[in-house]
């Protein structure tokens, strides 16, 4: 359990069992005011943890703590916590105004002071010109509007967040991710959001927590998971796309038939190294021999990945990825079958 005296959500050992799937060890503090994600790809177990904290999930074992007060057996409407769902959740024979203030008949809070709540929410949030309309005619960025404004409305200690931008078309993602930033910033209240998506993790959230078949793989600031994973799976989520085992000895690192020089010895306990693609450097001419790790290869396919390219080059029976952008591809004019050569700098060879 991570220590803090300053924590808004504590869990400790929450243990869910399903038809086929257990959620065992989930142990986490998440800071008073802090923006969290939680991090995993689908049916990892991530809505099952908001879910249990909002009280709408039984669980089997273990103990939730918002406030420091023991949340555990409370009904949703007592426990202070808003949440919004990916699908939005709104009541569709209701308009706008009326689905925002819905959840305010379950608190019991001064009328004047939860108007002005509403009333500056809306402004906030540019939802007065939608005040009477009917739900079934919003956008997609709309709704998700009105789902922030409802779960705020009744000024929520903890706001938790249910892949909040995956149903929107792109044209909203961004506008809605600015609301979050800035409604976070704005109110100082706790946000715990889940995601698959690490770029999301990346603009939005403080800390995260990496979540994998029911289990947490890494906790930690979201630069520092993003730059130091401490297990194979962490590190391909985040985006490396090298990821190998190696036996050490000293400052090499082998994996397979290839020989990697690291900027310093990895300490004991480390099984693999990782390389993320945009870190390795593509050439034809070749390096100046004084480059601890160059490597001939051989181009086996260049896939489009719109904005880059990303290529794969066999190195005996490794294969490497590295991408390069499109006027870097056609200046090269680089195509499959050809000899080429990579660089690889030991400071940028990840080890764990």
């Amino acid at each position: 359990m991570e220590g803090m005296k300053d924590a808004m959500i504590e869990i400790e050992d929450l243990l869910i069992k399903l038809s086929g799937f257990v959620m065992k060890d989930i142990n986490l503090s998440i800071h008073d005011g802090e923006f969290f994600v939680l991090l995993g790809p689908t049916g990892a177990g991530k809505t099952l943890v908001l879910e249990a904290i909002a009280g709408v999930r039984p669980i089997t074992g273990g103990c939730i703590r918002v406030k420091g007060r023991d949340i555990t057996g409370l009904p949703p409407e007592r426990r202070g916590i808003g949440i919004v769902y990916q699908d939005y959740s709104l009541f569709p024979h209701l308009p706008v105004l009326e689905n925002i203030i819905y959840g305010l008949r379950y608190f019991k809070r001064d009328a004047r002071t939860s108007k002005k709540q509403v009333k500056r929410l809306m402004e906030r949030l540019e939802l007065h010109p939608l005040a009477q309309r009917s739900v079934n005619n919003l956008s997609g960025g709309e709704k998700q509007r009105v789902a922030l404004a409802r779960a705020l409305a009744v000024n929520p200690s903890v706001l938790l967040l249910d892949e909040p931008l995956s149903a929107l078309d792109p044209n909203f993602r961004e506008g809605i991710r600015e609301v979050l930033k800035g409604l976070h910033k704005e109110m100082g209240i706790t946000f715990l959001m889940v995601t698959h998506d690490f770029s999301e993790a990346l603009y939005l959230g403080q800390r995260t927590a990496v979540l994998n078949n029911g289990r947490i793989e890494q906790i930690g600031p979201v630069s520092e998971v993003f730059q130091r994973p401490i297990t194979p799976f962490v590190a391909e989520f985040v985006g490396m796309k090298n990821v190998f085992p190696a036996v050490f000895e000293d400052t090499r690192a082998v994996v397979d038939n290839i020989e990697l020089r690291l900027e310093i010895p990895p300490g004991k306990d480390k099984h693999y190294v990782a390389i993320r693609a945009e870190d390795i450097i593509i050439g034809q001419e070749g390096f100046s021999q004084e480059s601890p790790n160059v490597f001939q290869g051989r181009v086996l396919n260049i896939m489009d990945m719109g904005l880059y390219h990303q290529v794969s080059v066999g190195i005996g029976e490794v294969i490497i990825k590295a991408v390069l952008t499109k006027s870097n591809l056609f200046e090269m004019n680089l195509v499959d079958k050809r000899d080429i050569s990579l660089e690889i700098r030991p400071s940028l060879v990840h080890v764990f």
